[in-house]
């Protein structure tokens, strides 16, 4: 019996082996291919990141503009440059168009 039993032995080591082996490449395998999602993910968040930083700047511009369509310069600017009005005693320099 115990002579069987060491003819069985390497055979279910080898097959063992097989299965660790197996294991092994599988996981391996799945290891790189979570790495190179997280690589992609990464780069995914560098850009959505600066697409984030770009709005809130482009967000205060407006603020900005809100604020200053509010205000009595505001109202100035567009009395002079849409409908021509001066102030009283403002003097209005005009370009004269070339030939």
């Amino acid at each position: 019996m115990q002579m069987r039993r060491q003819k069985e032995n390497p055979a279910g080591r080898v097959i063992i082996s097989l299965i660790v082996t197996t294991f092994v490449v599988v996981m391996s395998i799945q290891i790189v291919n979570l790495y190179e999602k997280n690589q992609e993910y990464a780069a995914r968040q560098e850009v959505l990141q600066r697409e984030l930083e770009e709005a809130d700047e482009e967000q205060q511009r407006l603020q900005q503009y809100e604020e200053y369509t509010k205000s009595p310069q505001y109202i100035e600017d567009i009395a002079k440059s849409k409908l021509g009005l001066v102030h009283e005693n403002e003097i209005v320099f005009k370009e004269e168009k070339g030939n």
